[in-house]
């Protein structure tokens, strides 16, 4: 049996433990196209062939963007790494000169993108870069496809030349450098070994109860980011059949047609989804949407492993057959699990979701942890909600004086590349690696995550504010889609607001409110400005007068990646949304 101690030993540890005929799938001019094991292990070294031809060395670096997840970058990303050579993701979204301070802080001599809207982006800097060559997935007319790397490839007389090259790549040796997407200042080279993501995605193993090549997954999440990247290895050593959807608008249809047992999530995705359950029930009428709430309301009390007693049992076995069964459908039908990470879970959401029967396991972790550090496993009682799960085996987790969540194990980063002071700051002389998150382990060893340590802040009155604890409970309202909690050194705490626009309108449509087409008009509407008022008011009760939202403003926008308002893991950057909003700041703190 092949020992895992690569990357690249995944797809061989597959095709030797339970090879899949639909190893990778990807849908291609409206039909789902897949390869075999053997055929992607075949790609994958007449890319190592090819690339070899091109001169490619031991620790040379080749970028690789990519719109969507798609079968190419998995064959690319095995072709890379079998040859010593690292894979540089870049996230697509970021903006050109983000594309070219990765490109020359990573020294990358070719670069591989998925589409036309990303050459145009890249061809824009490429002057600037030192790339020997671009290729596309895609077909472009009078572009380099990546098809030609393959062809490079056919002839298999320097198959032993690659051989060589796997068999000289050791376990600590450097696989990816992953730029991380930060809040603030330019983005830093997060150098993970094969022996990093190796160990993370065995010991992660152990808390998915999946049979070896009986399931199928639909992956979605960007696999640029560590989260997706490493599940899609853990995939392949469990021989999951993977699909990646088109988009992530057709993510519903996709759902219906791959008919996934699993997928993973991040929690504003979750979120959507469930506000998208609710608007509907909302107007189904009479038994039906009585039937419905109460199902919900069920739902919404959760509690694992039948702590609720017998007769919460019966009912929710009841609410299952006849309301929560209709929810599974709109996710394929088969969904047995939904892996969670990249920011905090509402625990409404996870106890809704397990009572439907999708069972949400959230986990925890950074890229410079491979990621994951603690997740959570139905099995074994090893599910709480509330919480990001138990640590992982061989990693070990303390608590610093502080709260700051420090972490040591065989997952944690070489460093940060070229930053040898940046990689001191984030390690410390006993290996652990400072998280910057702010967190406990509960008696029963569940860790719970409660802020970030960098975004806590102090009002001017001396007391400490955790924004993430209110942003999260804030957000549990159907009115509010994104919220940030501001007011460092301010005499209070206020917020910004991005309502929900689409429930926002329903529900004035409902109360026969008269608003004006764009969402500045709904947002300068009085009775809207009283309802969200009412929803500040009603949460604002959980926290201490100190922390309490005094004030708040609604913003025009829709906050997303593209306006600069989150990061590609869909976080918020801070700083870019006070900008954004100096004006409206200005209004709350009466410095105009």
């Amino acid at each position: 049996m092949i020992e895992i101690k690569r990357l690249f030993d995944f797809p061989y540890f597959q095709l030797e433990n339970a090879p899949l005929e639909k190893s990778l799938v990807t849908k291609y001019n409206g039909k789902w196209e897949a390869i075999s094991t053997q055929e992607y292990i075949d790609k994958a070294n007449a890319v190592s062939r090819g690339l070899l031809r091109l001169g490619i060395q031991p620790n040379d670096k080749i970028a690789v963007i990519s719109t969507s997840n798609r079968t190419e970058w998995n064959i690319m990303d095995i072709g890379i790494l079998q040859l010593g050579a690292q894979n540089v993701p870049i996230y697509p979204t970021v903006s050109e000169e983000d594309y070219e301070y990765v490109i020359n802080h990573s020294e990358s001599i070719y670069c591989f993108v998925s589409d036309r809207e990303i050459l145009d982006k890249l061809n824009s800097i490429r002057g600037n870069t030192k790339l020997k060559g671009v290729y596309t997935f895609d077909e472009i007319a009078g572009v380099d496809n990546w098809s030609e790397i393959l062809k490079l490839g056919e002839d298999k007389s320097n198959q032993e030349e690659v051989e060589a090259r796997k068999k000289s790549v050791k376990e600590d040796d450097l696989a990816t450098l992953i730029y991380t997407s930060g809040t603030t200042g330019r983005p830093k080279g997060v150098m993970l070994t094969h022996k990093n993501i190796v160990s993370d995605v065995l010991l992660s193993s152990e808390r998915v109860p999946f049979d070896f090549g009986s399931y199928v997954s639909l992956s979605f999440l960007p696999v640029c980011h560590i989260f997706e990247r490493m599940i899609l290895y853990l995939y392949q050593y469990y021989s999951v059949s993977i699909h990646f959807a088109e988009s992530i608008d057709k993510i519903s249809d996709n759902l219906k047609e791959v008919q996934p047992h699993v997928i993973s999530a991040v929690p504003r995705l979750l979120e959507k989804v469930y506000d998208k359950i609710i608007a509907k029930g909302s107007t189904v009428g009479g038994i039906k949407q009585k039937l419905f709430f109460w199902a919900v309301e069920l739902g919404l009390e959760y509690e694992p492993y039948g702590a609720k007693g017998w007769w919460y049992e019966t009912q929710l076995s009841l609410a299952r057959k006849l309301v929560f069964s209709k929810w599974k459908e709109g996710l394929g039908g088969k969904i047995e699990l939904i892996v969670s990470g990249s920011a905090a879970l509402q625990p409404r959401l996870a106890r809704v979701f397990a009572a439907a029967g999708i069972p949400v396991m959230e986990g925890y972790g950074l890229t410079e942890t491979s990621p994951v550090i603690a997740v959570n496993d139905q099995r074994n009682h090893g599910f709480k909600i509330g919480t990001v799960g138990r640590v992982l085996r061989d990693v070990e987790v303390k608590i610093a004086e502080d709260g700051e969540i420090l972490c040591k194990g065989p997952n944690v980063m070489k460093g940060y590349y070229k930053e040898p002071e940046k990689t001191k700051e984030a390690i410390n002389g006993d290996g652990y690696f400072h998280t910057g998150d702010i967190g406990e382990v509960d008696s029963e060893g569940f860790l719970k995550i409660t802020d970030r340590k960098k975004e806590m802040f102090k009002t001017s009155g001396g007391k400490y504010v955790a924004p993430q604890v209110i942003e999260n409970q804030m957000k549990q309202s159907r009115f509010i889609a994104e919220l940030m909690v501001i007011g460092e050194g301010e005499k209070m705490p206020a917020a910004l607001i991005q309502p929900d626009f689409e429930f926002l309108r329903e529900w004035a449509k409902r109360k026969h409110i008269e608003v004006g087409p764009t969402n500045a008009d709904l947002i300068s509407n009085t009775q809207v400005k009283a309802r969200i008022q009412e929803e500040v008011d009603f949460y604002n009760q959980k926290f201490g007068s100190w922390e309490k939202i005094k004030k708040f403003e609604l913003t025009p926008d829709v906050w997303s990646i593209e306006g600069e308002h989150l990061t590609p893991t869909m976080k918020l950057k801070r700083r870019n949304i006070i900008k954004l909003y100096q004006n409206l700041y200005d209004g709350i703190y009466e410095k105009q």
